[in-house]
């Protein structure tokens, strides 16, 4: 990517599966330099034996702690900022640390950018933060509220621009649902499911590093992208892999878990009810109105009120045979279960 010559990039949480996605992604393009910066020095290790490469630089530092996070960003021009506490139980019991990493811990990033004069920066963020019902959901919607405050501090002109993405599910990623799954078949063991009926959005990891980019190229101070998703109920999720895996492990019903939702929500009706359209994604521009009370109290909005929120159950809904041609894209099903 051109644009990318000479740059030096900044992955925040770097060594997650995002992180090593925009590694295969940029690593042999014309960037001049990725900075993976984390605190988990085995991951770095890891991704040291990995790739191999004299442009990928490693930072051991937590976003908790603003020292470290300035010694990462001398220089950098732009930010993919990752880290995060994801694991709705872990958030669920230590909400404090949530908050210490995903909303404390984005502000010390985005003031460091500021300080540092970095061209752009992308928060990442989850549907999760739209109607949250989870600690881990609430601290990603404060941090949303945070990095859009500073961009609309920031304004259109400034040296650094601000914006965030919010996406569903990115398929085997880490922690997520279908290594789970998959993990178990494996260990002959039932396949737990919480509620067949819940949907969820399913997108890729290189759709993920697509949205950022997008948000990256696109995005002005203050702004929100969502990229349009499909979506899958949790029935038919388990149906295409035990197709592709050609197994009939039974399914266990176990219930809803701490801060689960039905399904979830990409982007909200207040939101919608502003949103630009744009194909692919919805760009949410902020509210620039100031701190003017009148429209707590008084002045309404007619668009809100007509509005209907954009969620995994009015979205496109996978079949089984639509869901199996993703699933054995995947890296980890085509490794033990795809043949020739």
């Amino acid at each position: 990517m051109p644009i990318f010559k000479d740059k030096i990039l900044l992955i925040t949480g770097g060594t997650g599966s995002f992180g090593n996605a925009v590694l295969e992604r940029f690593l042999y393009s014309d960037v001049k330099e990725i900075r993976v910066f984390s605190r988990d020095e085995k991951k770095q290790d890891d991704m040291r034996r990995n790739f191999k490469s004299s442009k990928v630089k490693f930072y051991i530092g937590d976003v908790r702690d603003k020292r470290s996070v300035d010694t990462a960003m001398v220089g950098v021009d732009y930010v993919f900022h990752a880290a995060a506490l994801k694991q709705v139980p872990s958030c669920e019991f230590f909400p404090m640390q949530a908050v210490r990493t995903n909303v404390s811990g984005t502000e010390n990033v985005l003031d460091s950018a500021i300080s540092n004069r970095v061209k752009s920066v992308v928060v990442l963020s989850t549907d999760k933060a739209a109607y949250p019902v989870c600690a881990m959901g609430i601290s990603k919607a404060m941090m949303e509220k945070v990095a859009i405050s500073k961009g609309r501090h920031l304004g259109d002109d400034a040296a650094t621009t601000i914006c965030c993405t919010r996406y569903g599910n990115v398929m085997a990623s880490r922690g997520s649902v279908i290594p789970l799954w998959l993990e178990q078949i494996n260990a002959n063991k039932d396949i737990t499911v919480t509620d067949l009926n819940m949907t969820r959005f399913m997108m890729t990891l290189d759709e993920a590093v697509d949205l950022v980019i997008y948000a990256w190229q696109n995005g002005k101070n203050g702004d929100l992208f969502v990229q349009k998703a499909p979506a899958v109920s949790l029935d038919v999720l388990v149906k295409a892999l035990k197709e592709v895996c050609s197994v009939d492990t039974n399914v266990k019903i176990i219930g809803t878990r701490h801060g689960e939702k039905l399904y979830e929500t990409l982007v909200t009706r207040e939101e919608m009810a502003r949103s630009i359209d744009s194909d692919q994604y919805y760009r949410i521009p902020c509210d620039t109105r100031d701190l003017n009370y009148d429209k707590f109290f008084v002045d309404g909005d007619e668009k809100v009120t007509f509005a209907e929120d954009y969620n995994s159950n009015n979205t496109v809904q996978l079949d089984v045979e639509q869901m199996k041609k993703r699933l054995i894209e995947l890296e980890i099903i085509k490794n033990s279960y795809v043949r020739d």
